[in-house]
């Protein structure tokens, strides 16, 4: 047999065995991505809003907090955020509902703004003009979105946009675990 025969015989086989794995995975039962934060106190963090009200996630103790990292010009931020409307909507018309910030990832307040008229969404936009949230956070890039729990403990973190559902899932999902 010819060297190339085998070789597209053999590419042909991997192919096949990664539409195989693809076929019996099911990729949305574990959107959590690894982070030596899980488990743990969430970073002490104290900023301001775009609007200039001062904020700090210590005060928060007895709520859900998502933050989502944000750019403007981000395609994935900006594909993903029709889901994060509906699930902060979804938030605030719950009793005792997750409390929902966007973290501004390097964009200016003027862009934040805009983007947000045009495209909904009225929960607070945190600053993070230095980076320290982020470093905070370990956030690899944006989209990123991080669940703390009424205790303070970060206990999901969901690397790259999400769809819609998602978070609604896994605060559920989340949620029960804290009541059992």
């Amino acid at each position: 047999m010819k060297p190339a025969r085998i070789g597209a015989l053999a590419v042909g086989f991997v192919m096949l065995a990664l539409v195989a794995v693809l076929v019996v995975s099911d990729g949305d039962t574990d959107v959590g991505a690894r982070s030596p934060l899980l488990g743990q106190p969430a970073p002490a963090i104290e900023t301001t809003t775009i609007d200039d009200q001062p904020f700090t996630l210590a005060r928060r103790k007895g709520s859900w907090v998502v933050f989502n990292f944000f750019n403007s010009t981000c395609v994935p931020c900006i594909a993903e955020h029709p889901s994060l409307v509906k699930f902060a909507e979804g938030e605030r018309a719950r009793p005792g509902g997750a409390e929902f910030y966007t973290v501004v990832n390097d964009d200016a307040d003027a862009a934040i703004r805009d983007f947000f008229v045009a495209n909904g969404g009225d929960w607070s936009k945190l600053r993070d003009t230095d980076g320290a949230i982020a470093v905070a956070f370990g956030v690899a890039k944006v989209p990123e979105t991080w669940i703390i729990d009424p205790n303070g403990f970060v206990r999901l973190r969901i690397l790259g946009a999400v769809t819609d559902g998602v978070l609604e899932a896994q605060m559920a999902r989340l949620r029960e675990g804290a009541n059992s």
